[in-house]
């Protein structure tokens, strides 16, 4: 057993006066400290009568079973101590289960949608024709004729466009003996890109029907202009644009798909890294490779999910689990007095604990944790067999009394008012204290 301090604070005088015989004295290795302190007032009887008045009026207004009183703070016999053990968090479970080492554990899911613009990095020469729509007139016959497609019209100033289907135009007819000719709008395109070829409202002739009566009876008119005709580069979106879209926004919606994740929880739970996973549910490109744009969309679906328990709740099993180790070692005996020490137990507040995640299992709900804890373990007093075996002993029986005490390491008696003699017998008078060295 470590040394004892154990420190008795009324008069010294008071002391040497119930002292025993020394042959009543157990033998000590070395004789425990007392400090004793004697109050101001005594070094300076200019302060006696004041006091003596002050006192005659406590002791007036106070009822008789507050009068005197003594204060023991007990220093317990301590350990700190290493626990490890193994414990499971199950979905499936609420509430603690001390004996199957189970604490109750819980699924958070979070998704995330996110569609973000990229820049086309790929170039390309744009070349189109313009395009609009002739009206061919057949001021030839009654008889419908057929076009063939790719048919070709010149206009007034030498531009080429062909027409895009095959047509049949109506033949004409006569109305009041005068001949009115039919009619179609066909649509046409220019043979060669550019933008020379967006021309104004023109006249048309077919070529094909060159040398023959059919030339001058056959022909077309525009009354808008030709539109969409230009050559130039452009910005087209590559495969290597998709691929980096996708790298981006992939990881971009995987830590928002957590961070809301994170969000969802709340501060109660605790949420380890190796606990939680992250998918991608959906990848769409908005665009294709080889798409001439300058900007491009690009769409991801994220899911994040996790398992997670309380830290309160593995703190309360340790605590429970700790209790039940050292609740194992009991005590034994009996001791002077007529009191006897409560056994062992764990000082809550010095708890001190880590985990490790070993088997975790999203699907099931499960996760196993490798839990090791360390906690300062103390003898518990019973104050009550402790005040009755102190009660109307002398200071000197008190000091005796205590340091026979194997789980107490040191005690401090004070005793009120200064001229008691000995520890009350009013068992409401005696204070217990344990110092239990938190801060």
């Amino acid at each position: 057993m470590g040394k004892k301090i154990f420190d008795i604070l009324p008069p010294k005088e008071l002391e040497k006066k119930e002292a025993p015989p020394e042959k009543e004295r157990r033998p000590r290795l070395k004789k425990p400290e007392i400090r004793i302190s004697l109050p101001p007032f005594k070094k300076n009887l200019f302060f006696i009568p004041l006091v003596l008045i002050l006192i005659g009026i406590f002791c007036y207004f106070t009822p008789p079973h507050l009068w005197g009183g003594a204060e023991i703070e007990i220093w317990p016999e301590t350990e700190i101590r290493t626990f490890k053990t193994k414990i499971t968090g199950d979905i499936s479970r609420e509430e603690m289960d001390l004996t199957n080492k189970i604490i109750p554990a819980k699924i958070f899911e979070a998704e995330k949608t996110l569609t973000e613009k990229f820049p086309s990095s790929g170039k390309k020469l744009l070349e189109k024709k313009a395009e609009g729509i002739i009206r061919v007139y057949n001021n030839y016959s009654t008889s419908p004729q057929v076009l063939v497609a790719t048919t070709r019209f010149v206009s007034a100033d030498g531009k080429l466009f062909r027409s895009l289907e095959r047509v049949t135009i109506p033949g004409g007819k006569y109305e009041e003996g005068k001949f009115v000719p039919g009619y179609l709008d066909i649509k046409v395109r220019a043979d060669q890109p550019g933008a020379e070829y967006n021309i104004g409202p023109s006249t048309f002739s077919i070529p094909g029907f060159a040398g023959t009566a059919l030339y001058t009876k056959f022909y077309g008119k525009s009354f808008q202009s030709m539109k969409g005709g230009e050559v130039k580069e452009v910005l087209i979106v590559t495969q290597k644009d998709l691929d980096e879209a996708k790298e981006i926004l992939t990881k971009k919606a995987k830590e928002e798909a957590e961070l809301v994740l994170r969000e969802k929880i709340s501060p109660e739970f605790d949420l380890l890294k190796e606990a939680q996973e992250t998918k991608i549910l959906e990848i769409t490109p908005l665009a294709q490779a080889g798409q001439a744009l300058e900007k491009f969309n690009f769409q991801v679906k994220a899911k994040s999910k996790a398992l997670v328990f309380k830290p309160g709740d593995i703190k309360d099993f340790l605590f429970n689990f700790i209790s039940l180790q050292i609740g194992a070692q009991p005590e034994a005996g009996r001791v002077e007095g007529g009191w006897s020490p409560l056994g062992k137990k764990v000082l809550q507040e010095s708890l001190k604990i880590s985990y490790l995640p070993e088997n975790i299992n999203l699907e099931l709900g499960r996760i196993s944790l490798s839990l090791e804890a360390e906690a300062k373990i103390f003898s518990d007093i019973d104050r009550i067999s402790l005040k009755k075996g102190l009660a109307g002993k002398s200071l000197f029986e008190t000091k005796i009394f205590l340091e026979n005490q194997p789980q107490i390491i040191r005690a401090e008696v004070k005793l009120w008012p200064f001229w008691l003699k000995r520890i009350p017998e009013d068992l409401r008078k005696i204070e217990i204290k344990l110092n239990l060295g938190v801060d």
